[in-house]
């Protein structure tokens, strides 16, 4: 294995998860430099290896067996394939553990009792072991036990009620954010719980829900309802507390307008030609342009109309007016802001077309520890002789005779 000089080298994660939640908070562990173990099912793997197409492309440029879904959250990992439903695949499971720092996992709650391999299970024989599970609400709780999607959790947990416009249906994101929002905070419990084990020597389990992660980023609204015990109703693409503050037509499209202060309100009335609504009695302070918006904004919508897109983002950005384009995903990674911020990467992969794989790169920038991309999301299996001879010491002998038995 390609040795990571990140800031989490050295720790090592068995991964229990797929889909995309578990997933999410691994990849970025790896991305971090630790060595993450993804256990998969024999011949079957990771759901999400099925999710397509697309398909990655292989060397004779036919569709191979990792879709984009699977592709986009399981880079820097190990696959290895072990049966856990088989007695020995759960002595293959705990020897590993021998080696490992985390372990993560996304089972319904319970369902890794029966394998031996739940927290209750480990803990007195891995007193050190950091434990992640996800779960769709939470390891306790009356809907403990239920099965949790993304979907549910957008829906159960608010955010489709306040997302949409007005006189429309309830909205979900365009992708699962509450599955990516709860890998990213399992995420950073477990960088908590090893800083812990590491002053103390005491693991610790990590109890992260899809519902309580989308009620988490429920944020200003949420505690706006708190304060006014008012429903909040869906704004399209309005804010809140804060006007104007949305999306805007345009002679040729659309623009977002994020006016943040005062200051920036009087220079976007002086830029279009408005400079009256600066100082209107109704819409000097932000307070009262929220207070009068239904007022206020079809009289700057009207005025946005008159100009294309890029007259308004290109002289407003130039006054220190937040301005921006609505770009598609083409314009996005064309932008030269994100190709300079390396958000499109390319791994090299010698089974797909081309030799490389292109990836969505990983936001964190460090001065000292970059983050590095060691490895392309794996084949299904790929790793585990690597492995189980690294770590456990299987000959070849030991391995076949594995594989006869269909453990791994």
């Amino acid at each position: 294995m390609t040795p990571s000089s990140g800031p989490l080298s050295g720790v090592r994660v068995l991964d229990l998860t797929r889909i995309l939640a578990g997933p999410t908070c691994t990849q970025l562990l790896g991305d971090l430099g630790a060595d993450v173990i993804k256990i998969e099912r024999p011949g079957e793997g990771d759901d999400t290896r099925k999710w397509g197409p697309p398909y990655l492309k292989d060397k004779d440029g036919n569709d191979s067996a990792e879709s984009g879904y699977f592709l986009a959250s399981n880079r820097n990992k190990r696959s290895v394939t072990v049966d856990i439903a088989a007695p020995e695949g759960q002595q293959l499971v705990r020897r590993l553990l021998e080696h490992c720092d985390v372990l993560v996992q996304n089972f319904k709650p319970g369902g890794l009792a029966k394998y031996g391999l739940d927290y209750e299970s480990l803990k007195g024989e891995f007193p050190g072991l950091i434990y992640g599970s996800i779960s769709g609400f939470g390891q306790t709780g009356p809907y403990a036990s239920q099965a949790g999607y993304d979907f549910l959790a957008q829906g159960q947990g608010g955010i489709m009620s306040i997302t949409g416009e007005p006189d429309g249906p309830p909205m979900k994101s365009g992708v699962g954010i509450s599955d990516i929002v709860c890998g990213l905070y399992t995420a950073i419990a477990i960088l908590a719980a090893l800083r812990h084990r590491d002053a103390t020597g005491k693991g610790q389990h990590i109890d992260l829900a899809l519902l309580d992660t989308t009620v988490a980023w429920l944020v200003n609204v949420g505690v706006d309802h708190f304060l006014t015990g008012k429903v909040p109703k869906r704004i399209g693409n309005a804010h809140w507390n804060i006007v104007p503050y949305q999306l805007l037509q345009t002679q040729d499209g659309w623009f977002t307008l994020a006016v943040g202060n005062d200051s920036q309100f009087r220079k976007f009335c002086e830029f279009a030609g408005c400079a009256a609504l600066a100082d209107h009695e109704r819409f000097r302070t932000n307070s009262l342009r929220v207070k009068n918006r239904d007022e206020l904004m079809p009289q700057i919508e009207a005025v946005t109309r008159t100009r294309t897109t890029d007259h308004w983002v290109k002289g407003l950005t130039a006054l220190g007016v937040p301005a921006g384009p609505v770009n598609d995903l083409a314009q996005v990674f064309a932008d030269p802001q994100v190709r300079h911020r390396g958000m499109k990467i390319s791994v090299p992969n010698p089974d797909a077309q081309g030799g490389e794989v292109a990836l969505i790169g990983n936001p964190i920038k460090f001065s000292e520890t970059p983050v590095d991309y060691r490895l392309p999301p794996p084949r299904l299996g790929q790793h585990t002789e690597e492995v189980l001879a690294e770590l456990l010491g299987l000959d070849a002998a030991a391995l076949a005779r594995l594989r006869a038995a269909k453990t791994v």
